[in-house]
């Protein structure tokens, strides 16, 4: 009777070590993402993701395709697009309201964080010294509409202007949700 439970148990944990990595790669999203090769903040961003617990493909073939077929208005535009879940994600989007998005699961065609907001993940190295624009993550509607999803304040004491540096392929920043 023991010889039987411990080859059970022997069995049990080959059984799992088998599938462990199987498992983990189940339970991390899996993110598709279109972008320019030479853009920096959009490296930043999947470097990000990365961090955040996504295992990220990445087409090195610019973005505008991909917005137009997932459903995301040129309004709403940034440098580059992405899908995780059959949602469609456009622009800086914190890896905390892809996950909402993805628990949640909204009658939406994705977000959006349109433009490139200084202090949007991927939008904040320190080439920017600290500067945190305010910025919203929009829920794109299949009819076309949005309305606020998230919204993020500026948390900066250097006031905004309309131009922004280059930015170097720096962030690697976790968050929790």
């Amino acid at each position: 009777m023991m010889q039987r439970r411990v080859l059970l148990h022997a069995m049990a944990a080959l059984t799992a070590a088998g599938l462990a990595p199987q498992l983990m790669a189940q339970t991390r999203p899996a993110v598709e993402v279109w972008k320019d090769p030479n853009c920096g903040c959009c490296k930043d961003w999947v470097t990000y993701l990365q961090a955040n617990g996504f295992t990220v493909k990445v087409n090195d073939t610019g973005n505008t395709a991909a917005r137009a077929r997932l459903g995301i208005p040129v309004a709403l535009g940034s440098c580059h697009t992405a899908q995780v879940g059959g949602y469609a994600i456009e622009g800086h989007v914190p890896a905390a309201d892809i996950r909402r998005l993805l628990r949640e699961k909204p009658k939406a065609v994705g977000l959006a964080v349109p433009g490139m907001p200084v202090g949007s993940p991927g939008m904040d190295s320190p080439l920017y010294g600290g500067r945190k624009d305010a910025y919203q993550v929009m829920l794109v509607l299949k009819d076309g509409r949005t309305r606020v999803f998230n919204a993020y304040p500026s948390t900066s004491s250097t006031p905004s202007t309309s131009s922004t540096p280059s930015t170097p392929s720096t962030a690697s920043k976790k968050e929790t949700s």
